[in-house]
């Protein structure tokens, strides 16, 4: 035979037929803003590794939420910055915490039309940076969850619609599901952090959030960016635990561990785009090596396409301009 039977290029003609058969569709609904809220009055402090990223007062951040939802966006992932921190992170579980403060306003401004996730962690609130109980150079595992059992509840108690731990202690999901359901919160889900790498990638967020450990580093709690038979075991301990939704950290480098979570589970999967592959974007597009907006609409339609449903962006407001314009 001398000429193709079979024509791919026959539905790539157009942009309508290209439409028609696309087999993933990135939508403004997959996507979450994360944001960060400190303890200032009428803050709005860039975040010079982050471009268009503010680390923000709550006053503003209402301001900020108000146009992502004009945009399209309906979740938020918070992430609070106190002005005064120690060694076990006690403004983390603190009722007038910035965190438990900007979730009640956050509630109150937008109600039920908002999705608030509150980001479940100490990393933020103790003077050491590290995301437990520290104690000899060791991050302690069973003391860190009772605190951040209270933590949880705290965010509930405040309005969460969903509790984020991102920790990586061993048994927290079964621990705070235990507490918020003795707490009354049996309605509320737990988005796991389950598949959380010790990567590289996060160094811009550690600036955002001021979470830098003062000492070490968290290999020794967070996973090896080498094993991916790990994160599945991690992943089906969370389920046994009683998670909702399971997540993957970072998503970019680690697309395969996504689609190997997505043929695994029956839960939604979570995938987070986090701050340095954010920033790595943005650095290109200022120096005019890459069109931005058809390089981040590409990103995260791969990150969909490997099997994520809910897609955690600091892209998400201009992605979800973007979309809403094609």
């Amino acid at each position: 035979m001398n000429f193709p039977v079979v024509r791919k290029r026959r539905l790539r003609k157009t942009s309508p037929l290209r439409e028609m058969v696309a087999e993933t569709q990135l939508r403004v609904q997959d996507l979450v803003y994360p944001i960060f809220i400190n303890d200032e009055a009428h803050s709005r402090v860039p975040v010079a590794s982050m471009p268009g990223i503010f680390q923000q007062s709550i006053d503003n951040a209402v301001i900020e939420v108000g146009q992502a939802m004009d945009a399209g966006i309906r979740s938020v992932l918070l992430f609070g910055v106190p002005a005064e921190k120690d060694q076990e992170g006690s403004n983390a579980w603190f009722e007038q915490g910035v965190t438990q403060r900007a979730i009640r306003e956050l509630k109150r401004q937008f109600g039920q039309d908002l999705i608030v996730i509150a980001d479940t962690c100490l990393c933020e609130y103790t003077s050491h940076g590290h995301c437990g109980v520290l104690m000899d150079g060791r991050v302690l595992n069973d003391p860190t969850l009772e605190i951040l059992s209270r933590a949880a509840v705290s965010q509930a108690q405040a309005g969460a619609d969903i509790i984020a731990p991102s920790d990586m202690m061993d048994g927290r999901v079964a621990y705070l599901r235990d507490s918020l359901d003795d707490a009354g919160y049996d309605d509320i889900p737990i988005m796991a952090y389950s598949a959380k790498y010790a990567s590289s990638l996060y160094a811009p967020f550690r600036d955002a959030a001021e979470s830098t450990p003062a000492s070490g580093d968290r290999k020794s709690y967070q996973m090896d960016p080498r094993n991916a038979r790990e994160a599945l075991e991690e992943v089906t301990l969370d389920v046994q635990e009683g998670a909702d939704i399971i997540m993957v950290k970072p998503a970019l480098s680690y697309q395969d561990i996504i689609s190997q979570v997505r043929r695994m589970v029956n839960l939604p999967v979570a995938a987070y785009n986090v701050s340095g592959e954010y920033s790595m974007v943005k650095a290109a597009a200022a120096n005019g090596w890459i069109n931005e907006r058809d390089v981040v609409l590409e990103l995260l339609t791969g990150i969909k396409r490997s099997g994520a449903d809910i897609i955690i962006t600091y892209h998400a407001v201009d992605a979800a301009r973007w979309l809403l314009k094609q």
